[in-house]
């Protein structure tokens, strides 16, 4: 499916002068509308554009997910929106650009919900289509109202404020507190004469800290994350109580998975929609033994392993039931890729030849397209036609991109960026999307248009020390050609300065909120 972005662009401009943009829309068909698939979202954490082995890992092993390659569409030219895990979940879920919205950084394990009670989410839309809706696995979205989640009682401001039927999480990430499960609004299996209490600002200092007692580690700090002990590791945060309710990390992949499964079980004679966020492979890494050592690359890569896994057992459910030409299946991640995450798990020394980011520069948190740029796979047996898809396509667009797909209607305040990209998504037609932005962890942005990538000038350093990573800071306008250097080593802005101007325009057109 590769296509010419330059003719790509000339289509659209063409439909756009017409008015026949309807064109794209109408080859998808009355009748596919009318199936209502079941839609399954497998969504990573921290993996990046080389770490599996459909888009072209020769180092590490992941069945499952090249298979479902095999079976769909392997989209090389598709992005998240930010190269951090709370504004991506954010923007993905409500169509609106986390930059946009104050409070959509990395999240706090105590925050508030970020997404509010009746907020448009493409849970909302699916809900309304006639699908049960559930979310299982990392949130890290905010709980609670603006004073923060009651952990002892029940929990408001929670996924099912915002279109969810059900939901099993993991608040934050594997390495802030609070490290329990929460299954719709209660948290599981907490004791009441054991409540438990969550800091940020001031230590908690009834349970073990990592900085004062590093002898009771199992997995130590390379930087930050000594504050409370659980399970033998330093978090980020402090904590105490809730000792019947603490998470065990080895088992957390085998906890959530089974939950996830047990959705599409009870849920399967009637539409569904699943979004099952998984905790591999965000540090601290720490999986279950059975896939100790499967990599060769520690723990790391053993994560992977796991989530592969994870990916395998969804499949197979939908197998069992027979479900595979009801079902799209979407497989992407938040981010990109970062190996020292602020754990010693030798993530780095046993890399050998892995390239985690494949043939990008940067990486998690990075402007440059390692830290957006994602895996994303489709698949819907008899739908979707098997191969490799380059256009273009971006997750903030899978809202209303869904919304056509079920015949549902949202406001476009509610969901401002997002527009649906329904045919490029099925591998009917070229992209309806002419460039995508892309957001950085420090605030800064770039945009990516007919294969030209602007990244915004502005101060900063370089490099992300305590991960290694090059943010691509700088002060001078960036301007690179991906056709010929996907890698973004050659800065070309001062010999193209017309499509600099051009491309700045843009930018400044869309973080002005007008209409490009």
């Amino acid at each position: 499916m590769k296509r010419n972005m330059k003719s790509i662009e000339n289509i659209n401009v063409i439909a756009g002068t017409l008015g026949i943009l309807s064109f794209v829309s109408q080859s998808c068909t009355d009748q596919e509308k009318k199936v209502r698939p079941n839609i399954i979202i497998i969504y990573a954490d921290d993996v990046g554009y080389g770490d599996v082995g459909c888009y072209s890992s020769n180092t590490l092993l992941t069945p499952n997910t090249d298979l479902l390659a095999y079976r769909g569409l392997r989209f090389t030219n598709a992005y998240c929106t930010s190269a951090s895990s709370t504004p991506s979940r954010y923007s993905m879920l409500t169509g609106e650009y986390a930059w946009r919205k104050k409070g959509t950084g990395i999240a706090r394990g105590d925050a508030p919900a970020i997404i509010t009670p009746g907020r448009t989410t493409i849970a909302t839309i699916l809900k309304k289509a006639g699908y049960s809706t559930g979310v299982v696995g990392k949130w890290h979205l905010g709980l609670g109202p603006s004073e923060g989640a009651n952990w002892n009682g029940e929990i408001s401001h929670t996924p099912l404020d915002i279109g969810f039927d059900y939901s099993f999480l993991i608040p934050a990430t594997n390495d802030r507190v609070p490290c329990v499960y929460i299954e719709n609004r209660r948290v599981v299996r907490l004791d009441p004469t054991d409540p438990i209490k969550v800091s940020y600002t001031e230590p908690i200092l009834v349970e073990p800290t990592g900085k004062d007692h590093p002898e009771l580690l199992k997995m130590h700090p390379s930087h930050g994350h000594d504050m409370t002990i659980v399970n033998g590791v330093g978090r980020i945060g402090w904590m105490s109580g809730g000792k019947s309710a603490l998470w065990v990390d080895e088992d957390m992949a085998d906890t959530i998975t089974s939950r996830a499964v047990k959705f599409i079980e009870n849920n399967r004679n009637n539409p569904f929609f699943l979004y099952f966020a998984t905790i591999d492979i965000h540090a601290p890494r720490l999986p279950h033994k059975r896939f100790e050592g499967k990599s060769g690359m520690g723990p790391r890569g053993d994560a992977l392993v796991e989530f592969d896994w994870s990916v395998g057992e969804i499949m197979k459910t939908i197998d069992r039931f027979n479900l595979t030409e009801k079902t799209l299946i979407i497989v992407t991640s938040d981010n990109g890729p970062v190996l020292d995450d602020g754990y010693i798990d030798q993530a780095v020394e046993l890399l050998g030849n892995h390239k985690p980011a494949g043939k990008l520069r940067g990486g998690k948190y990075s402007a440059f397209e390692g830290g957006t740029r994602v895996v994303f796979i489709a698949t819907w047996q008899g739908k979707i036609t098997p191969g490799r898809n380059d256009e273009l396509f971006s997750q903030i667009d899978l809202l209303a991109s869904f919304a056509e797909l079920t015949g549902q209607s949202f406001n476009a305040g509610d969901a401002p960026d997002s527009h649906s990209n329904l045919t490029a998504l099925l591998g009917k037609a070229p992209s309806s999307r002419n460039w995508v932005v892309e957001h950085a962890v420090n605030g800064r942005l770039s945009i990516v248009k007919d294969n030209w990538k602007y990244i915004e000038p502005g101060p900063g350093e370089k490099l992300y020390t305590n991960v290694n990573i090059e943010s691509g800071n700088d002060t001078v306008p960036q301007l690179y050609d991906l056709r010929t250097d996907i890698g973004e080593k050659y800065n070309v802005a001062t010999d193209n300065p017309l499509i600099v101007s051009e491309l700045t325009q843009l930018l400044n057109k869309i973080k002005n909120s007008e209409t490009p």
